[in-house]
């Protein structure tokens, strides 16, 4: 077949495939243009899960007659003029390729007034072709409306799925818009039922209300605000307590300068950061947005615009990682500030909480993580029935973890405080406490390494072991010494002596892959802080340990001042209040 020239119809069909996959993609495109137009109000409208009509109204600046042509022309756009403004975009859309490619493929109808416009005007598209504008009344706004996708191209149209399935991701799709944008108010509408309508969300209040209604009640209270900033980057939104994980990464929100995207590096840069509060195989849900200098990220990297890439890649990381861990450090017995309570700033560090002396027995703060264990492992106090005589009755208590009063089945410490009872998980506050302490033991020699006797060779993709020696300073950092010898050859000369008979080149072979994919050093850190964990939980008190009261008082004011006790080394919570009221509620007092 001889080389020809395509007619222009069908470029523009063959086109439309890379932007236009299913109705939700028509709805991106068209709520995207809205909103760059400086839209307050989007209101949106299916019917047949959109295949037989969206309709997308905003009440923003409008076009005028002479711009409906160029908007429905491929490659006109009002976004930018110039590689300069490519280079720093920040409107959602840019490339003048979403109208020419629904309108190759659909029944298109644009209706739109600028405000200082007498009139509105109407313009009139059917697979391509291009009628005249024409006068129409009409507020000021625009008004989108595509009927019949896919009516012109059936290849594509067999590919739609159930109307139910594509009314969903329609509605998924504007609840991500929702969250992008809270100065918005949005509606949809699915076959003239109302799915959602959203006033525009001004306060922390409303905005909370909004993300309550999109990911739950239990989400919005169980979550910790976000809100810190770093030079040209800031990191805003909510993410879930440790105690609230999912089986997916269903309520998983990203936003970069108000573009949704689902992007491996700050979904990576998220879960580092839960690494040491999450069960295997369990998420976060979190709302975050990450405001940067347009100039750091490439948003011209994906046809549809979900992914991107920032200049520096690592620093982005790790500015999310830090950020993310330190507020989560925040998450001990009295520290936990909910999303209905931001009164102070997400990264105050706080002052030691307590005051009060240290009660008499295992000083906590001043031993050794191994002393502590040793000194549990020696005490054989008896039962509590037999134990020492009672003592005066324990007044309310103000601190977040109360008074010991007893141990109950030699697992829990029953706790009283000002508001009821609390009940810890020994082993498990004291497996958190060990391991909080062996981390920041091995943080101050973190130097520490093994040389090996003889150099272990491992073979790597010649790129890998670029991506290794770009940051061979963290590896040295961490105890490893590795020199290359050959294009993809590694030598292994030394490794972090707590690695110990771990098989270091499985190991080596596994955080190499995750240097590649943007990982970088902290999965190595992961993998010391891995066997970290595992010596605090064997180190810790187990079950069925006999305690003294001075003990279990010791036990829980260490808790207080560790970082994370408010769940274990596994994701599992240390302890659980039982308030006066549901006391009352248990015995029907006040009925």
């Amino acid at each position: 077949m001889a080389i020809r020239v395509l007619p222009p119809q069908l470029i523009d069909q063959i086109a439309a495939g890379e932007v236009i996959e299913r109705p939700a993609s028509v709805v991106k495109e068209l709520v995207e243009n809205a909103l760059d137009a400086g839209a307050t109000r989007v209101d949106v409208e299916i019917e047949r899960g959109g295949v037989g009509l969206i309709r997308v109204r905003d009440d923003g600046q409008g076009m005028s007659a002479e711009e409906l042509p160029l908007a429905i022309t491929r490659h006109a756009t009002s976004k930018i003029a110039n590689l300069d403004d490519l280079e720093r975009v920040l409107s959602l859309g840019f490339r003048g390729e979403a109208l020419p490619s629904i309108g190759a493929v659909s029944q298109l109808r644009i209706l739109s007034r600028r405000i200082a416009d007498r009139q509105g005007h109407e313009l009139l598209v059917d697979g391509g072709d291009v009628a005249a504008v024409r006068p129409s009344a009409h507020p000021s706004g625009t008004v989108m409306e595509v009927r019949e996708l896919f009516h012109n191209v059936p290849a594509r149209r067999r590919f739609v799925r159930t109307e139910a399935t594509e009314a969903g991701q329609v509605q998924r799709l504007m609840e991500r818009m929702a969250l992008s944008r809270f100065d918005v108010g949005f509606s949809l509408r699915n076959n003239g039922r109302e799915v959602f309508r959203y006033a525009p969300a001004l306060s922390e209040k409303d905005r909370l209300a909004r993300v309550a209604d999109i990911l739950g009640e239990e989400f919005a209270a169980n979550c910790l605000p976000v809100d810190v900033q770093a030079g040209s980057l800031r990191l805003g939104g909510w993410i879930s307590l440790p105690t609230f994980s999912r089986a997916q990464t269903d309520l998983t929100y990203w936003f970069v300068n108000g573009r949704a995207v689902r992007d491996r590096l700050l979904m990576n840069a998220v879960r580092v950061a839960y690494r040491d509060v999450l069960f295997n195989g369990r998420h976060p849900a979190y709302v975050l947005e990450l405001a940067i200098d347009p100039r750091e990220v490439d948003v011209n990297a994906h046809p549809q615009k979900q992914e991107v890439r920032f200049r520096e890649s690592r620093g982005v990381h790790d500015f999310i990682h830090r950020a993310l861990e330190r507020r989560l450090a925040d998450t001990r017995p009295g520290l936990q500030a909910t999303a209905s309570d931001t009164r102070g700033t997400a990264f105050s560090a706080p002052s030691r909480p307590f005051s009060d002396p240290q009660p008499r027995g295992l000083d906590f703060a001043h031993s050794s993580p191994w002393q502590v264990a040793d000194a549990f492992a020696r005490t054989e106090t008896r039962a509590m029935a037999t134990g020492p005589g009672p003592g005066p009755e324990p007044a309310a208590d103000t601190r977040p973890l109360g008074v010991a009063l007893a141990q109950l089945h030699g697992i829990y410490i029953l706790a009283q405080d000002a508001d009821g009872l609390v009940l810890v998980d020994m082993h498990a506050g004291h497996e958190r406490v060990l391991y909080e302490k062996l981390k920041a033991d091995h943080a101050e020699r973190r130097q520490d390494a093994q040389v090996l006797l003889e150099p272990l060779v491992i073979t790597l993709k010649d790129y890998e072991i670029d991506a290794v020696l770009e940051s061979l300073p963290e590896w040295e950092r961490t105890g490893f010494d590795l020199a290359r010898i050959a294009p993809d050859k590694l030598a292994v000369r030394s490794v972090p002596a707590l690695l110990g008979k771990t098989d270091v080149g499985a190991l080596l072979r596994e955080v190499v892959s995750s240097v590649v994919a943007d990982e970088g050093a902290h999965h190595v850190q992961g993998a010391e802080h891995q066997l970290l964990a595992t010596l605090a939980c064997r180190a810790a008190i187990h079950a069925h340990r006999r305690l003294t009261l001075p003990e279990m008082d010791a036990l829980l004011r260490q808790m207080e001042q560790t970082e994370r006790a408010s769940q274990c080394n596994h994701g599992r919570p240390t302890f659980a209040r039982v308030s006066l009221p549901d006391l009352d509620r248990l015995f029907l007092r006040g009925r």
